[in-house]
């Protein structure tokens, strides 16, 4: 996909974000200056603060939830309108809280601004929601699509375009090479050497060329030889054979550049820092919270058992540089060199130990390690450096999910591919889930699975 195409696809969404944002402030405001009108009598500059701060504090709310997402049916995007608005006045009502300015405001106006504030927004919501799916309908059918190409990423890209207000994908066409497509909804057109007839014929507004560069020389030919007909052309690669990292395109000195593998590091330094901010305060509050919990088990570990309290091993964290990793001890002491990750029924695992790791409570001496820069709350879980030389080159881009920093928990814990990972084949799972989550990365999923963690550590590939 080009980057012109991807710059105008980004567009078109903003507008229609902006356009439904405007409008819903609009009349939020409005109505919040009528009531302050109605039972105040005028507009002080308590109320003015406050109109600037919820159409400020609106903007990230509103993008968060994606409330105006083209893709949310109507209940769907009412709900989150609905959830939208109860985060900006719960952000409104603490700052209030925190800055002692709750009294200065009308009870009364304050209660049915928010009441109605959400049925004026919804009345705005409606209209111009069915407008956009309406438009997006009258769209789809301009928007008659071929894909050159028959690979499995040319089949998964024609399920996400047929989806419902998506392009309307006439079938595919088979390269000079190609076999012809596997079983599909969608026909097989023809050949590539017959585009130009296919085009004219079915009426054709845009191309899809999925490819791989085994076939740069048809890639360049085909563009030469649509330019002169009426078709968007617009060039998906096939990377099928490779494993991507945090993949993205953009533009150097306006030249196109396709990022195949990039650090969140240097993709996302803003971000990032604000989820090392984030998690770092959210670490020393959990400390200080726990502190009780924390130290009634290192009493215990040390009564029960003989040996340290704190088990340190060595795994490695951002970028392979090993770290010493902390946990409270839930073994007896034993020869650690060999490579043996712990099963159900281990008979090194002490009574105590046991409970410590159903619960997960022995993880939470990482906490340290967050606090101290060398893990984060969510990423990858870190395994023991043996444990590493042992299954790279086993497991295919293993080492890739040492690109950002190890988590106390991860997608992998939550989706089930924790506890031991007694074949290859297990393990390559839960490689494959790290690898998604550095793809798929945003403070919104690491949020999501610190909500979910709780709920998963039950699970009974706990040991």
């Amino acid at each position: 996909m080009t980057p012109q195409y991807t710059h105008h696809v980004a567009h078109r969404r903003g507008l229609t974000f902006w356009l439904q944002w405007l409008s819903a402030m609009t009349l939020a405001i409005s109505l919040l200056t009528l009531l302050v009108y109605w039972r105040v009598g005028t507009l002080t500059s308590d109320y003015r603060i406050l109109m600037i701060m919820t159409v400020l504090g609106s903007v990230p709310v509103y993008s968060m939830m994606q409330v105006y997402h083209k893709r949310h049916g109507l209940l769907v995007g009412l709900g989150r309108l609905l959830a939208a608005w109860l985060i900006l006045l719960a952000i409104l009502a603490a700052i209030a809280f925190i800055t002692q300015t709750s009294a200065i405001f009308s009870r009364q106006v304050i209660m049915v601004w928010m009441v109605l504030g959400f049925v004026v927004q919804a009345a705005s919501f409606l209209p111009l929601h069915c407008l956009a799916r309406l438009h997006s309908r009258m769209m789809c059918n301009e928007r008659r699509s071929v894909i050159i190409g028959t690979c499995p990423t040319a089949h998964e890209l024609a399920k996400k375009l047929n989806r419902p207000n998506r392009a309307l994908v006439l079938g595919f066409i088979a390269a000079a090479d190609d076999s012809g497509p596997a079983p599909s909804i969608l026909p097989l057109l023809g050949r590539v050497d017959a585009i130009r007839e296919i085009i004219t014929r079915l009426n054709v507004r845009r191309v899809y060329i999925v490819l791989n560069m085994a076939h740069a020389a048809t890639i360049e030919a085909l563009y030469i030889d649509l330019l002169d007909m009426n078709v968007d052309v617009v060039w998906i690669p096939d990377f099928s054979s490779m494993v991507l990292l945090n993949h993205s395109i953009s533009e150097i000195e306006r030249m196109p550049a396709i990022y195949l593998n990039e650090s969140l590091i240097s993709s996302h330094p803003a971000s990032l820092f604000c989820k090392d901010l984030f998690e770092r305060s959210l670490a020393a509050t959990a400390l200080i919270v726990l502190s009780p919990l924390l130290l009634a088990v290192a009493i215990a570990v040390k009564l029960t058992s003989p040996g340290p309290v704190l088990f340190k091993q060595s795994r490695h964290g951002c970028n392979g540089e090993v770290i010493k990793v902390w946990k409270f001890r839930s073994m007896r002491l034993h020869d650690d060199s060999e490579v043996r990750q712990a099963s159900r029924d281990d008979d090194r695992v002490t009574p105590l130990g046991r409970f410590l790791r159903r619960s997960s409570i022995d993880e939470l001496p990482q906490l340290f390690n967050v606090l101290f820069g060398q893990m984060a709350l969510v990423g990858p879980r870190p395994h023991a450096v043996t444990h590493n030389i042992y299954y790279t080159g086993k497991v295919r881009a293993y080492m890739a999910r040492h690109r950002l920093k190890p988590g106390i928990t991860g997608l992998a814990q939550i989706t089930g591919h924790r506890g031991e990972t007694e074949t290859v084949e297990k393990m390559q799972l839960r490689v494959a889930q790290d690898l998604n989550y550095i793809n798929q990365w945003s403070l919104w999923l690491d949020i999501k699975i610190l909500i979910k963690t709780p709920f998963t550590l039950f699970s009974k590939n706990i040991y």
